[in-house]
């Protein structure tokens, strides 16, 4: 499935288990904010986002001159693939935007049968390569890495440049923007689509050694957010100790679904976030997920020819929809 297959159902009205969208509405502190913002949206917001650029910068411990902030981290991670993604390597399966935006790329493979978990002190990057991306954590499966071979790589293959890209480290998983500053060769891309539920806000940004990020202030609109969603985003981070709570009952809620469907026969993988894969061998993916689309349930069938045609990423709905999905499960299969 490409990117653009994967987007959509914006005005979906069933249940929607397709675009690893948290749940859970923005937080009421995040809606205030926004809401107060909107009478003067006839005013441009601060150039580069900068009030939320120093916020981050305190948050992070990193100087507010490696911050970069777009409007969503799909936009930073083109971007970046774009100056720098001649040669790609990936652990796979991974984020679906990778394959499609890299000039040409080599993978490293993550297997069921490890339950897709890596030692990043066992990568082996392919010579040439200008860019490797490590997403933590993984997406579709939801795992970690344990990243403390990172240094290492970063010092063994000088002359690539290491993505890591922490879509979903609000959920899970050991960060490592503080130590792009040390390593020239380190990029770190995040998004507060995910766990903070600002999804429709737009709102991503991206920790980077100074000469590139310093290109990409510079290459891009110097008003980058919606006064909204400028305000939401500060508002939200503000608030991380309510994120941190959300998080903790998503990871529930993810876990209680799993144990669903393995009671149903499914094999689920672990995961640390509010999305998991699932195999439903013998069953195919895509046709499970045209019948549910039928009962109004949107869900994601993997796709990954190398995995099988009965693989498919389930995110967690509320439990009262995450029943009503069970219950059409059972009637499939």
């Amino acid at each position: 499935m490409s990117s653009k297959a994967e987007k959509g159902g914006g005005v979906f009205r069933g249940i929607k288990l397709l675009l690893c969208e948290n749940p859970l509405p923005p937080i009421e502190e995040a809606i205030e904010a926004a809401r107060a913002e909107l009478p003067l949206s006839n005013y441009y917001t601060e150039p580069y986002s900068e009030p939320l650029r120093r916020l981050i910068s305190e948050r992070t411990g990193v100087l507010e001159r490696l911050i970069h902030i777009n409007a969503g981290s799909e936009l930073i991670l083109r971007q970046l693939f774009q100056r720098l993604g001649r040669q790609v390597h990936l652990l796979t399966p991974t984020y679906v935007l990778f394959p499609e935006i890299a000039q040409s790329y080599t993978e490293t493979r993550l297997r069921p049968e490890a339950d897709f978990r890596f030692d990043l002190s066992e990568l082996e990057v392919p010579a040439g390569t200008s860019l490797a991306v490590i997403v933590n954590p993984n997406n579709p499966n939801g795992g970690t890495f344990d990243m403390a071979p990172l240094p290492g790589l970063l010092e063994r293959y000088r002359d690539t440049y290491f993505l890591v890209d922490e879509a979903f480290i609000g959920m899970a998983g050991q960060s490592v923007a503080l130590l792009v500053p040390r390593y020239p060769n380190l990029l770190v891309t995040r998004t507060l689509s995910k766990a903070h539920s600002l999804a429709g806000f737009r709102v991503g940004y991206a920790i980077l050694p100074a000469a590139l990020a310093d290109d990409l202030n510079a290459s891009n609109d110097a008003y980058p957010l919606a006064r909204a969603s400028q305000a939401a985003a500060i508002a939200t981070l503000e608030n991380e100790d309510k994120i941190r709570e959300r998080a903790a009952t998503l990871r529930v809620w993810a876990r209680d679904l799993a144990g669903e469907l393995e009671a149903l026969g499914v094999r689920t993988f672990p995961s640390e976030t509010y999305f998991f894969l699932a195999d439903f061998t013998p069953e195919d993916a895509g046709e499970i997920a045209e019948s549910l689309r039928q009962k109004d349930i949107l869900i994601k069938p993997l796709n990954d020819p190398q995995l099988g045609p009965a693989y498919m990423r389930v995110t967690t709905a509320t439990p009262e929809d995450n029943m009503r999905f069970v219950a059409a499960l059972r009637e499939l299969l």
